[in-house]
């Protein structure tokens, strides 16, 4: 079985699907771990990489390709936005978050590649400015709406709930 979790920044993606992974004992892949890897080897911050793929389909359709090349595997849960649509035979899940969260969540974190997040303000315009260029981008190159419920089996508003919360209820649901 394949999973991909989809969702907003801030919704828990990574942290969710690694735990999804473990609880069924299968293997995990992110692609905003393959994001930051790519803006540390070109010296740059995960916005400013952003700003790259917006010049051009390079970015995106490398990292797409990373995400593809992922389902000729079996067993694993994979976290990224655009996975589902590159792994069409997945369980497909989508992570939403109100965006004040999600900011929050965010700054918190505190990922050294996301330099632009000094406050939570910078973080919450640094989100709005991300999520507008990736959705212009994926409908540019793809003709995919990412928030069009109707292309998942499941979405989770993760807004008031815990990680371990949403954990369950997506291992209940493809257990």
């Amino acid at each position: 079985m394949i999973i991909t979790i989809s969702g907003s920044p801030g919704s828990g993606k990574s942290t969710v699907a690694k735990m999804v992974a473990e609880e069924l004992g299968m293997k995990h892949h992110s692609v905003g771990d393959f994001m930051r890897d790519m803006a540390k080897k070109r010296g740059i911050s995960l916005s400013e990489l952003g700003k790259l793929a917006e010049k051009g389909p390079e970015v995106d359709e490398e990292l797409d390709g990373m995400c593809a090349k992922l389902s000729k595997k079996d067993d694993f849960v994979v976290d990224g936005r655009l996975c589902f649509h590159f792994v069409p035979d997945s369980k497909k899940v989508f992570l939403d978050v109100d965006m004040d969260e999600g900011a929050k969540r965010v700054f918190n974190d505190l990922r050294p590649a996301e330099k632009e997040n000094v406050t939570l303000e910078d973080t919450k315009e640094s989100l709005k400015r991300r999520i507008e260029s990736e959705n212009k981008r994926y409908m540019e190159y793809y003709g995919v709406d990412i928030r069009d419920k109707s292309r998942f089996d499941l979405w989770i508003d993760t807004t008031k709930m815990t990680v371990e919360e949403v954990v369950d209820r997506i291992t209940e649901e493809f257990k």
